[in-house]
């Protein structure tokens, strides 16, 4: 299964040959360098370690710069590890031509953040309008959790109050729309996790 490390750039729209609108992401895709290659000998299995968006060396510990080092490049924000099929070595650099258009890729992002949120919208309790959970006199409360004397305690897995979002969100099959290969870019069908230039996991 290959890929590449990527940032969201955001969302617009592309009309297609039949002159309907389709949504679409625009993804910086690579350039991502070649900065380990795992091997069954060594690691007990095959991969590559691939790094991408250059970081200041006074920022990145000297393991890190002396790691980047072995590889001839620069210390890197993101690395991330990948099953590639091809014959790659050491220090090179793979681009967005990896993906065609017309193809399927896997998308794999944090999901944006929303902070300490209620049962109305972390899970889409009703309240007393639909009378689905919450309590007679108060509309967002999540009203029971939990019996009495037995079993005297809340099961795990209640739906609560609680942090929503920034979770690991991967979204399948959205379809190559363009290749953009002179800018690094990627337009993919449909949304994709996470904030505006946050780092994207691309796989195909």
């Amino acid at each position: 299964m290959s890929g590449l490390i990527g940032r969201k750039i955001g969302m617009t729209s592309i009309f297609d040959e039949n002159g309907k609108n389709i949504p679409c992401t625009v993804i910086e895709a690579g350039p991502c360098v070649v900065t380990q290659v795992r091997t069954n000998e060594v690691d007990g299995y095959e991969a590559l370690q691939l790094g991408f968006d250059d970081k200041a060396e006074k920022h990145a510990t000297k393991a890190a710069v002396g790691h980047f080092k072995k590889a001839g490049t620069t210390a890197k924000k993101k690395v991330v590890e990948f099953q590639f099929e091809n014959e790659y070595k050491l220090g090179d650099v793979i681009t967005v031509d990896v993906f065609a258009e017309g193809e399927f890729v896997d998308v794999k992002g944090v999901s944006k953040g929303k902070g300490f949120q209620g049962v109305v919208k972390r899970h889409g309790f009703g309240g007393v309008g639909q009378s689905t959970h919450g309590q007679h006199n108060r509309l967002r409360a999540p009203g029971s959790v939990g019996a009495s004397s037995y079993p005297s305690r809340v099961f795990k897995g209640m739906r609560m109050a609680g942090r929503t979002g920034g979770d690991n969100v991967t979204v399948q099959n959205l379809r190559v729309l363009k290749v953009v290969a002179d800018k690094n870019l990627l337009v993919v069908k449909g949304a994709i996790p996470g904030h505006k230039n946050s780092y994207v996991i691309i796989q195909k």
